[in-house]
């Protein structure tokens, strides 16, 4: 039993894995300040592609982000302002609560599905891009043991501007302020660090058409 527990311990650092038990009834009061930008069943408007989905988000990916967003390892101004008054237990909570709720299905870009779908399923290989699919899952529902977001009918613009962001810190590796570093194993960083911004849009339009 000592074993297990140790293995489940280094696992989780290895993936960046936290576990949430939050309560989501009281997440739903704490959430209060989140649905001007993130809805009140975690969909955001359509007016505002910019703000992410947080419905139906694994708990624990959702609670380990709140967390870097206060300690500042993830950097958003709002973001990390938002999360200051938020203690431990309120954050386990509101990442209870959104994820208990709802996706709403995002719509398919014709013109740009056949390509992001080759992306998704298939990566680059001539430029070594990995398959999204391979820690996503062929339906954008991640794997919330291995820290793997769901990516199920996400906001398609959001999409591209983490991607990019992912690319902007896996280029500057100087500089821990420039970009997105928050993944595990640099994992995303080291996906998306040659993909072309067409890729990254084909691809974020192909994600968001993928139905819960």
């Amino acid at each position: 039993m000592k074993k297990i527990a140790i293995a489940a311990a280094l696992v989780a650092g290895l993936t960046g894995v936290v576990h949430a038990a939050g309560d989501a009834a009281a997440g739903k009061v704490k959430a209060a300040s989140c649905v001007a930008c993130h809805g009140a069943d975690g969909n955001s408007l359509a007016a505002t592609p910019n703000f992410p989905n947080l419905a139906g988000q694994s708990a624990s990916f959702l609670y380990k982000q709140l967390k870097e967003f206060k300690a500042g390892k993830r950097k958003d101004p709002t973001m990390n302002a938002m999360v200051l008054p938020l203690d431990d237990q309120a954050m386990q909570d509101v990442a209870a609560f959104f994820s208990s709720q709802k996706i709403k299905p995002g719509k398919v870009d014709p013109a740009l599905d056949d390509a992001g779908k080759a992306i998704y399923t298939g990566g680059i290989a001539e430029i070594g891009v990995p398959a999204c699919v391979a820690c996503h899952g062929p339906t954008g529902n991640g794997n919330p043991g291995a820290g793997f977001p769901s990516l199920v009918s996400q906001k398609n613009v959001y999409l591209e501007k983490q991607l990019k962001d992912f690319r902007t810190a896996a280029q500057n590796t100087g500089s821990a302020e420039v970009g997105r570093s928050n993944d595990a194993s640099k994992v995303m960083r080291n996906a998306v660090k040659r993909m072309s911004d067409p890729e990254i849009k084909a691809v974020a339009a192909y994600i968001h058409g993928l139905q819960p």
